[in-house]
């Protein structure tokens, strides 16, 4: 006779407890949730590294720039500074040159401008500025003097008596006039075309010409 024992079978298929499944389902989960954090934690990571290394790589790009453009600032300032010296070392060379050639006009004006019976003892040049003394026979020759500086567009106008003294003859000597006069010399005069001898000598020598002739 067989026996069939159904209160086992009935045991063996009792339904799982829920808190069981719940518990599993918390884990599965929690699992997938650290998963993710460490997948997103480690892509972050790996992004991060990108953005320092691409900074460092444009900082280090950025450091060069800075280093060639310093050198070829530096070279502009000592380009600047070396045009700066040339530039004052041309106008050295321009003054030096006009003050060279300075004396040679002045000597040249003043004795174009000496009228007959006049003489110099002393001309003393203070940059531009001139100082004559000499000696004359009459205060015409003096005054003619003065006007032929004035004349010549070499001197500044006025040209200065700064004294004049009469000297008795001795002797029978005639007087003689001392005198001291004072002008500006102007270099401006130097590209200017020479001027013309006084009218007041030419009308005193033309009738000597004349009268030898005759």
């Amino acid at each position: 006779m067989i026996r069939i024992n159904l209160l086992a079978e009935r045991r063996d298929k009792s339904p799982v407890q829920p808190g069981f499944q719940f518990a599993q389902k918390i884990t599965v989960i929690g699992s997938l949730i650290l998963v993710l954090a460490a997948v997103g934690i480690g892509w972050r990571y790996w992004a991060l590294g990108q953005m320092a290394a691409t900074a460092d790589r444009e900082l280090g790009e950025a450091r060069r720039e800075e280093q060639r453009l310093s050198q070829i600032l530096r070279q502009v300032q000592e380009f600047e500074a070396r045009r700066e010296q040339l530039q004052q070392r041309a106008t050295l060379i321009d003054e030096l040159r006009r003050g060279q050639s300075a004396p040679v006009h002045i000597i040249d004006q003043v004795s174009r401008a000496i009228p007959e019976m006049t003489w110099l003892t002393e001309l003393r040049q203070e940059g531009f500025d001139v100082t004559i003394q000499g000696r004359c026979l009459t205060l015409t020759s003096l005054s003619d003097f003065v006007g032929n500086l004035e004349a010549s567009r070499y001197f500044k106008r006025p040209v200065e008596i700064l004294s004049s003294e009469v000297v008795p003859g001795q002797g029978g000597a005639p007087d003689i006039i001392q005198f001291t006069i004072r002008g500006s010399f102007q270099m401006a005069g130097i590209e200017q075309s020479p001027p013309a001898a006084p009218p007041a000598k030419g009308r005193a020598k033309a009738p000597a010409k004349g009268g030898r002739r005759g």
